[in-house]
């Protein structure tokens, strides 16, 4: 899912006082309100600033918020901590919380995955109905399943397996890789924000030292993941261990999805597409250009009267490929004017432009 920035939604510092959250809160509603704003975003964007709202003009849940760090931006992948993702916010105005825009929908998957057990409401009355009629019985079937498992090492064991199972400990996002990357045999360096259940107070917050009272603990990870040649987009890299830790100390595994991403070339397997820009007189009278590639500086050769759109096929200067070689580099012409232009150079223009009539 993708981490929302909550003070970026209401447009204010990390530093801002309630009385600035909630004036900037104020000004939003009125403007992106449903009912004054019929632009096709707009619902969305009231439910973003409610929400965003929901959480800054809140002690305990700002504090929570503002525990997960500075250092994430605003859509960047975001893995809720193992015991607090999945909570359903359905319908649960019904039990006993108004929401703030009651009837605008769900809270967003990421709210729930850092607030789920606070607004725990409804979670909480099943609980206690479920205890209320296992006690008009005499007992507490919760109460005597606890403690025949804390009572047996076995029975301990048993009972770590199935809430690791019951968990997900596996973490997914996606890893931007660009030509370069795929071309070096040096791992990846690549840097994580991410969050975890306290396993000290196992999320309960309250008076916990280690994560503040907040029930979690943010965490920067700093990871050298290896390339292996010939990888396609969308290919999962898995990194055992590096997942997500219960309070058991089971860890779940990181798997990247390769997704390639270069501002320079264009990657289809092992070939690549650069743009080569050329001016007009360049296109119509042919030329030699230094071309620098993944393999160094080449000198190539424009035939004359080249046409804007034009591959020039380069062999065996693309990325290297899985059984050995390389692939290709294709050239795709672009004409563009210079950067500036003389009186002198226009005078010619325009003459040519007399001649093409």
């Amino acid at each position: 899912m993708e981490y929302k920035d909550y003070y970026k939604i209401l447009g204010v510092e990390r530093d801002a006082t309630e009385a600035k959250i909630k004036s900037a809160y104020r000004k939003l509603a009125r403007q992106y309100h449903p009912d004054i704003n019929k632009s096709p975003d707009a619902v969305n964007k009231f439910k973003d600033i409610n929400e965003a709202y929901e959480v800054l003009s809140d002690k305990e849940k700002k504090q929570r918020y503002d525990s997960l760090g500075a250092n994430w931006q605003q859509g960047a992948n975001f893995t809720p901590p193992p015991g607090f993702e999945g909570f359903n916010f359905n319908n649960f105005n019904q039990g006993g919380y108004s929401q703030s825009f009651s009837n605008m929908g769900d809270f967003s998957d990421f709210f729930s995955s850092i607030f789920g057990d606070l607004m725990g409401g409804m979670r909480g009355a099943q609980k206690s109905t479920r205890r209320t009629q296992s006690s008009s019985q005499g007992f507490s079937y919760d109460d005597l399943f606890s403690s025949q498992k804390k009572s047996s090492a076995s029975g301990r064991k048993m009972y770590e397996e199935e809430q690791t199972k019951k968990e997900n400990l596996d973490i997914t996002q996606e890893l931007n890789i660009t030509a370069k990357d795929l071309m070096s045999d040096k791992p990846v360096n690549v840097k994580m924000n991410t969050v975890e259940k306290c396993t000290k107070c196992s999320g309960g917050g309250s008076h916990c030292v280690e994560c503040g009272g907040t029930g979690i603990v943010s965490k920067t990870k700093n990871l050298t993941v290896k390339i292996p040649k010939g990888v396609k987009e969308g290919q999962k890299i898995r990194l055992q261990g590096e997942g997500k830790t219960n309070n058991y100390g089971r860890k779940g595994n990181l798997y990247f999805i390769i997704k390639f991403k270069d501002n320079e070339y264009s990657i289809e397997g092992e070939n690549l597409t650069k743009t080569l820009e050329i001016t007009p007189s360049e296109a119509v009278l042919g030329c030699k250009k230094d071309v620098s590639t993944l393999h160094g500086i080449i000198g190539i050769k424009i035939p004359p009267e080249t046409r804007s759109g034009k591959i020039l096929r380069l062999k065996d200067l693309g990325l290297p490929q899985k059984n050995g070689g390389y692939g290709n580099l294709n050239l795709k012409i672009s004409i563009n004017l210079p950067a500036s232009i003389s009186n002198e150079e226009k005078a010619l223009y325009k003459k040519l432009s007399e001649i093409e009539k």
